[in-house]
């Protein structure tokens, strides 16, 4: 065997090499793509869901749909408590009539130290109605919220800080919602993130 045939295989085996690791790369590449498009999806399918909610609640805060009970309500005193990642108000989300206790608050990632994302965390939303025996306690452990943060201003559009000392000052709600899949892919976890600006109840206006 020649010296110039020894240096073509060895120069077909490198130039093998390198196609074999171009294909490897090409199809790391397309299993990640896929892998994140669908966490993509899913991620935006959960937020989507929280976000409806979210929405549907606080615009209901003061609200009563029993107009002759409406008239008796001071919507000074809508907001019960106000901190950066909790809420508690008063407002008439299940539109039968009766003031109902809503509260929203962020448990600690500790409780969902089972999945692989080490940042997701519960989003409770407890509910409590004026019957007694109508209460529930809504949590989206599967949902991948990392993210829940609240912002709040007054009459003037000026900012105010938390815990709010004087809940009644609040008129207008800004929510910061991000929302991860709960397992990584070569350590990046796909992020979807969501704000409202300034969200304002009609009945925080009645004043």
């Amino acid at each position: 065997m020649g010296y110039a045939t020894i240096l073509d295989i060895i120069g077909s085996v490198i130039a093998g090499g390198f196609l074999l690791l171009i294909l490897a790369q090409t199809n790391g590449n397309a299993i990640q793509n896929s892998y994140n498009n669908n966490s993509d999806l899913i991620t935006q399918q959960n937020l989507s869901t929280v976000v409806l909610i979210l929405e549907n609640d606080f615009r209901k805060i003061g609200y009563c749909g029993n107009w002759t009970k409406a008239g008796q309500f001071d919507p000074t005193k809508a907001i019960i408590y106000a901190d950066s990642s909790s809420i508690k108000f008063l407002g008439d989300v299940n539109n039968d009539g009766n003031m109902d206790t809503v509260y929203y608050y962020e448990g600690p990632t500790s409780e969902l130290s089972g999945t692989p994302n080490p940042n997701d965390r519960i989003l409770y939303r407890s509910i409590t109605s004026t019957n007694a025996s109508d209460n529930s306690l809504i949590k989206s452990g599967s949902m991948g919220i990392t993210q829940f943060n609240l912002t709040y201003y007054d009459d003037f559009g000026n900012q105010i800080s938390t815990p709010v000392a004087a809940p009644g000052s609040i008129s207008e709600i800004q929510i910061t919602l991000q929302v991860q899949n709960t397992e990584a892919y070569n350590g990046q976890y796909v992020t979807s993130y969501w704000r409202q600006l300034r969200l304002a109840a009609r009945n925080l206006k009645n004043r």
